[in-house]
């Protein structure tokens, strides 16, 4: 016997109007996913009437430089794993609270935190009434697989993506089509410094790596340093527009799977292109970033980035100035992964210095407030002026490795703060 097939709504009000009408009285928490299955639409039609947001506390993983809707501002307030410039009033306030997890955490939180509802977007259903998750499958499957109602927001403007999973429409409680294009990502040009350490990392990726960067200009910068290689694939929590560079030097596999990710985050040049490609496979988080999956890549070349590193070799990706700037996203479940992996490279890279040398970025000490990664999930650290590979070092070299590749100027005093620091040990 099929399932009953969903009403659709007119409209995101109707919509969340069924919800309310679906659900038994008092707060509803009611999961909103994020990177480029934002549900604008949703958003757009809480900010107009703001009576349809009360009583509603959203949850979600939300990307800093992707999804820039304060979603506490829309209802009774917000939980997310990201800090955001945007959102620093209402984290202050209160009404958006932080958890500090890894994106492997945040699977877990999703998919077994208290939860009432959620929202979930997708292509436009195909004949037989399945919808393609599009440019987003990290984080749904974990709400999907769960006993409450669901909204699916179609959205025409989302191209199918053939390595992508699919829900049946008949899965939600209602549905409502509003075209909207999906949030996008551009980090923007790379300065001389970025271009010059991603220069340093590639040369430690051989032919036939499997390729991970985080969001930002340093992942770009390295892809395209690497058009040279051949045998390439690509398992990581995004793909972005630099990927585009790659595919065009050919430097790729030709593999199913070869490009296996858990967002598309890009122009929607680079989602037209990704849609019809056999190699792409669209993964939950648990594939994208699972410690079991990860460990068994071989060659897996993992290269991110921090804000700053200390001479014991913990990193800060988090704070700025003693500001909370972003999150741990999928950083430490990738340092941990690729050490794991035979022939694994887990690559931290940095410029030596702030933009403009106001800063050193290699420092004798991590400021008070947060260590993002501890000093056992550090291992190769990369600057414009070469690579520290901390693996198997005791702790003076540690310190004497990462003071050869801070800047030059800055060198003398590190190495006399490390001093005066490993006396007081």
């Amino acid at each position: 016997m099929s399932s009953p097939k969903p009403l659709r709504s007119p409209s995101p009000q109707d919509a969340l109007l069924a919800l309310k009408r679906a659900l038994p009285d008092g707060p509803i928490r009611l999961h909103v996913p994020g990177a480029a299955a934002e549900p604008l639409a949703f958003a757009e039609a809480l900010s107009l009437d703001p009576t349809l947001g009360r009583g509603i506390t959203f949850a979600g993983v939300w990307i800093p430089g992707v999804n820039r809707t304060d979603w506490s501002r829309l209802g009774d307030g917000a939980e997310t794993t990201f800090a955001a410039p945007e959102w620093g009033d209402s984290r202050r306030e209160g009404r958006m609270k932080i958890r500090p997890l890894g994106y492997r955490q945040a699977w877990d939180w999703v998919a077994t935190s208290p939860l009432d509802a959620a929202i979930v977007q997708v292509a436009p259903p195909d004949r037989d009434g399945r919808c393609n998750l599009s440019l987003t499958a990290d984080f749904t499957a974990a709400v999907l697989e769960r006993p409450i109602p669901v909204i699916g927001l179609v959205n025409p403007a989302l191209p199918v993506v053939r390595g992508a999973p699919s829900v049946a429409l008949s899965r939600f409680l209602t549905w409502v089509e509003a075209e909207r294009a999906p949030a996008t990502y551009d980090p923007g040009p790379p300065d001389a410094a970025t271009e010059a350490v991603a220069r340093v990392a590639a040369g430690l990726i051989p032919h036939g790596a499997v390729l991970q960067t985080g969001i930002g200009k340093l992942g770009a910068a390295v892809f395209s340093a690497l058009t040279d290689r051949r045998g390439l694939r690509i398992h990581s929590g995004m793909a972005s527009e630099s990927l585009i560079d790659l595919m065009n030097a050919g430097a790729l596999a030709d593999t199913p799977g070869a490009i296996t990710i858990g967002a598309i985050l890009g122009s929607p040049a680079l989602g037209a292109r990704l849609a019809g490609d056999p190699r792409v496979r669209m993964e939950g988080v648990p594939v994208t970033h699972g410690f079991d999956v990860l460990s068994r890549i071989d060659g897996l070349a993992a290269i991110n980035s921090a804000v700053e590193v200390d001479l014991f070799g913990q990193a800060n990706a988090e704070q700025v100035g003693g500001r909370l700037m972003s999150g741990i996203g999928g950083l430490g479940d990738f340092l941990r992964g690729a050490a794991a992996a035979r022939g694994g490279l887990p690559i931290l890279a940095l410029p030596a210095e702030t933009a403009g040398g106001k800063h050193g970025r290699i420092v004798p000490r991590l400021g008070p407030g947060i260590t993002t990664i501890p000093r056992t999930d550090v291992a190769l650290v990369v600057t414009e002026h070469g690579v520290a590979d901390l693996r198997g070092r005791d702790m003076d070299g540690r310190a004497e490795a990462l003071i050869a590749i801070a800047a030059p100027g800055r060198r003398a005093q590190l190495a006399a703060d490390w001093d005066q620091i490993r006396r007081a040990l």
